[in-house]
């Protein structure tokens, strides 16, 4: 029965997010409900590896490689995006192997894995920086616009159709996500999490556990780089790659909730809206702040709510649960006859 309600309300549930933009047809509500699916996919995306406690700040580097393969194959040999998509995945996959490789095959683990990542997503983002004559450099990049034809291009000037876009993509990230959950891996690598080397004895191959996971991330990270760069049309070193983007990731999925599948989802709602009111109520002045806002908040999180907020929510309705299905059982034997 359980089963049965939560896919009911799973359907409910979308159905509704598919109806939304054909009944509400805000403009600037449904940019901030595509940025927030997209971001939200990205997040979880990290979260494949975070909650396992791979923690990687290269993930940054990962997205901005996806976003700038797309839209340089695009701008000077014309390749579709439905071509340079899959090239720059398998690109931020290469490096991610490249680079995870040898930490786990000679076990750099904990704050030294996250230094490695760290300096990743500062090399992505200076070789961003550096080839200016052809990525724009600081200044950021923009795809030419197609004339012709927009599927091709992936270039839809309607939010209607990129809504309905990012919500797939989100609805393949939730998906991925309780596929790795409910598989064996999960248990490998939450055995590699706990010790590596009892893992190990037990008959799991640590290095190959841990880079399938690492590679399944990056893909996706660099999937909504590139989705990001066709929905905005213009990108920047800062926005889609560097330390500031991968720190953004680790807050949202941490605060959201880091165990739970829609957690990075809330993170994103978090994220998203912070840094949209920012915006509007300080404009300019507020250029940075909603960084200093994410590691004060981060912090805070990690101190006193680790779980993040979807998590604790839920463990606190986890007792209420359990006395409602025993006072189900109570009702049942009492309507039986002759209880």
């Amino acid at each position: 029965m359980m089963g049965r309600r939560r896919l009911a309300a799973w359907g409910i549930g979308l159905a509704a997010l598919v109806a939304l933009p054909f009944v509400y047809r805000d403009p600037y509500h449904l940019h901030i409900l595509v940025l927030i699916l997209i971001w939200s996919f990205a997040y979880t995306s990290w979260s494949m590896m975070g909650r396992f406690g791979l923690v990687s700040l290269g993930h940054g580097g990962f997205m901005g490689i996806g976003a700038y393969v797309t839209a340089l194959l695009w701008n000077h040999l014309g390749w579709s995006p439905w071509i340079g998509i899959p090239i720059g995945m398998v690109a931020a996959g290469a490096l991610a192997l490249i680079v995870g490789y040898p930490c786990f095959r000679f076990r750099i683990t904990g704050h030294y894995f996250v230094l490695v990542t760290l300096a990743l997503s500062g090399i992505v983002l200076q070789v961003i920086t550096a080839t200016r004559d052809y990525t724009g450099g600081s200044l950021g990049y923009t795809p030419n616009r197609a004339a012709g034809n927009k599927l091709w291009s992936l270039q839809f000037d309607d939010k209607i159709t990129w809504y309905l876009i990012a919500l797939g993509v989100w609805l393949f990230g939730i998906v991925v996500w309780h596929w790795v959950d409910r598989s064996m891996a999960r248990y490998a690598l939450e055995a590699i999490s706990e010790d590596e080397d009892a893992a190990a004895a037990a008959g799991v191959d640590v290095t190959a556990e841990k880079l399938k996971i690492t590679l399944l991330s990056a893909l996706m990270t660099a999937l909504a780089g590139a989705l990001y760069c066709q929905y905005q049309m213009f990108i920047t070193p800062d926005t889609v790659s560097g330390i500031a983007v991968s720190l953004q990731m680790v807050f949202a999925a941490i605060v959201g909730g880091l165990f739970v599948s829609l957690g990075p989802t809330f993170g994103a709602i978090i994220t998203i809206m912070l840094a949209e009111t920012l915006r509007i109520g300080f404009g300019t002045k507020a250029v940075g702040w909603d960084n200093l806002v994410y590691g004060v908040l981060l912090v805070l999180f990690i101190i006193f709510l680790p779980k993040g907020i979807l998590g604790s929510l839920l463990d606190r309705l986890k007792p209420q649960r359990k006395v409602s299905r025993a006072h189900e059982q109570e009702v049942v034997q009492i309507a039986r006859p002759g209880a």
